[in-house]
């Protein structure tokens, strides 16, 4: 038997070195554009604590870097999808590593915060994220993702002081569905006693667990936060976010819309009362001892909105947050449940792995209509399946044609001789999915739209191939461009961009 220091003593090693930032923004440097926020805030004596920065460029961010040179700075990645069983062997791993961490390096971040989501999986692309398959196995492939990430990290920082970046795992909002037999304060717990990570845990996207979740509608709300909040790790938790909820159009509702406003994540949108509330009931918690920042997540949002929300966020929150960041940590690992010493665990097994590729694989077909929900993880869904047809006959359409840009301003002369020759766009979203694909190059949701519209196009209208061979280079070009610049890449409508 091979006994080694728990997780939950490793991470207490390394969340001591962080420090306690108190209530700040999580922020897209590009819309609305970073410094002119800043300038308006400043304009109106709004003073955040840190910036949260969302994947940008490099030179974007060392730009923030250098403008800002006393700001605290931390870092929202994306494309590492520590979900997805594959993980460890994807092509594109190594480079997204060296990204990430040129990227922590730039802005001298104390950690790395990652969605537990992917927006690939199984061979097939979506736009925004898809939460995990919540079962045991999947918690224990992220767990071991995680800790293949980390070492990579702390390779690169082995002989700093401060030592490396701490891997924040957040907890993704559902999309009116949920798969899994596992409740997700369990899955979270399994992941933490298998990992050193911290935790981000977002508000709203705790509103939406209570919304689509199998037994959310059933109770009132604060009573199922009380019982979430228990049973979930929130001694992990460093970071907590806030943003906005919104109900988008769909076809499809849910008998249960009267009782609960269909809203999910929208960070353009105002924050619901009730999120204030939430939040200060989480403040609240006893095993809330590790926290170290508080952050409005405002990408997309009217500047004069955030800045309204800042300030009531300051004015409400600022002792709390503070008081909570003082509280004393130094407890026994059996009052979180573990011990001191485990036994290491063993990692997951290959065959392990690939049966969880084939669940992921269902799960893509499933999310995306292709097949009915089947098996066990798909009970809740089978019970009650308007979720699921609200996302799949409204939200992915949506996703598909509109998302990062919508198709007829991207390609205009292109879909207007398609809709001449009887070719509606609305066809481009089952082609979408109709094939098992494996990418040929890092994610970029953007770039990837642009090289499989081509294909549909060549497929349906080859005569119109050459235009929309010409409109793409356009695209490509002028992506390039903006990247280049430093520059948004292109405008989005309000649309979500993570």
């Amino acid at each position: 038997m091979i006994l080694t220091h728990s997780p939950q003593s490793a991470f207490e090693r390394r969340v001591d070195r962080i420090p306690s930032l108190g209530v700040g923004l999580s922020v897209d440097c590009y819309s609305p554009d970073l410094f002119a926020l800043l300038d308006e805030l400043e304009g109106c004596d709004l003073h955040p604590a840190y910036l949260e920065l969302f994947q940008a460029t490099t030179g974007m961010l060392e730009e923030v870097r250098r403008r800002l040179p006393a700001m605290p700075l931390a870092y929202h990645g994306e494309g590492l999808w520590v979900t997805q069983p594959d993980f460890p062997v994807s092509p594109y791993l190594k480079t997204r590593l060296e990204e990430t961490v040129r990227q922590l390096n730039s802005i001298q971040s104390h950690w790395l915060n990652h969605e537990c989501a992917s927006k690939e999986m199984g061979g097939f692309a979506f736009g925004t994220y898809l939460p995990p398959l919540y079962t045991a196995t999947s918690a224990d492939v992220v767990a071991d993702n995680i800790a293949l990430v980390q070492r990579a990290l702390d390779v690169h920082w082995e002989t700093t002081p401060h030592g490396s970046p701490l891997f924040l795992l957040e907890m993704a909002p559902l999309t009116y569905f949920s798969a899994g037999d596992l409740a997700v304060p369990q899955f979270f717990r399994r992941v933490t006693d298998r990992v050193a990570c911290g935790l981000v845990l977002d508000i709203g996207h705790l509103w939406t667990v209570y919304r689509y979740g199998s037994v959310g509608q059933h109770g009132p709300l604060d009573q199922f936060v009380e019982r979430f909040l228990d049973e979930f790790p929130l001694e992990r938790v460093v970071e907590i976010h806030v943003a906005g909820l919104a109900e988008r159009d769909a076809d499809v509702v849910s008998d249960a819309a009267a009782a609960h406003p269909a809203w999910i994540d929208a960070h353009e949108a105002e924050i619901p009362s009730v999120l204030w509330d939430l939040l200060e009931q989480t403040l609240a918690h006893p095993k809330l001892r590790h926290l170290r920042a508080v952050a409005l997540e405002v990408d997309n949002k009217d500047v004069a909105l955030i800045a309204n929300e800042f300030r009531l966020a300051d004015r409400r929150f600022h002792g709390q947050v503070a008081s909570t960041m003082t509280r004393d940590p130094r407890r026994t690992r059996q009052d979180d449940g573990g011990s001191e010493s485990v036994v290491r665990q063993s990692a997951v097994t290959q065959q392990e792995r690939k049966g969880l590729e084939k669940q992921y694989v269902r799960y893509a077909r499933t999310a995306s209509g292709l097949l009915s929900p089947s098996g066990p993880e798909w009970q809740a869904v089978q019970e009650d399946g308007a979720g699921l047809a609200r996302y799949t006959a409204g939200y992915l359409p949506n996703e598909i044609l509109r998302w990062g840009g919508q198709l007829t301003d991207m390609f205009p002369d292109t879909c207007r001789l398609l809709a001449e020759a009887g070719i509606v766009l609305d066809e481009f979203v089952p082609w979408w999915f109709r094939d098992v694909r494996v990418a040929s190059e890092s994610y970029d949701f953007f770039l990837l739209k642009i090289s499989r519209f081509q294909e549909f196009v060549c497929e349906r209208a080859p005569q119109l191939s050459p235009l929309a061979d010409r409109e793409a280079a356009l695209l490509r070009s002028a992506y390039a461009d903006a990247n280049e610049r430093r520059s948004p890449a292109i405008e989005t409508d309000g649309e979500l961009t993570r």
